[in-house]
C-alpha cells in the first residue's frame, strides 16, 4: 500500500495507463489473428482485406508507443509474405 497520497495517485495512473495498454494489445493481436486466419483458409481476397485493415492497427499502436517500429514492420512483413504465397 502506498505511504504517501502522492504514491497512492501514481499507483491508480498506473493501474489506468496498464488497462488501457492492455486493451491496445489486444486490439492490435486480433488484428493479426485475423490476417493469420484467413490465409489458413487460403482465401486471399479476404486475407488482403484483413491485412489492409490491420497495417493502420499497428502503424498506430507504433505510434503510442505499444510495440516497436521494427515489430510492427516484422509483422507486416511477414504476414505479407503469407498473402503472397497463396498464389
Amino acid at each position: 500500500m502506498a505511504n504517501t497520497i502522492q504514491a497512492a495517485k501514481r499507483a491508480k495512473q498506473a493501474e489506468q495507463a496498464r488497462s488501457h495498454n492492455a486493451s491496445l494489445r489486444s486490439r492490435y493481436r486480433t488484428a493479426i489473428k485475423k490476417v493469420l486466419k484467413m490465409v489458413q483458409a487460403k482465401d486471399k481476397p479476404a486475407a488482403v482485406t484483413a491485412y489492409s485493415e490491420a497495417v493502420p492497427v499497428l502503424d498506430s499502436m507504433v505510434n503510442k508507443k505499444i510495440i516497436h517500429q521494427n515489430k510492427a514492420s516484422r509483422h507486416k512483413s511477414r504476414l505479407n509474405q503469407q498473402i503472397k504465397a497463396l498464389g
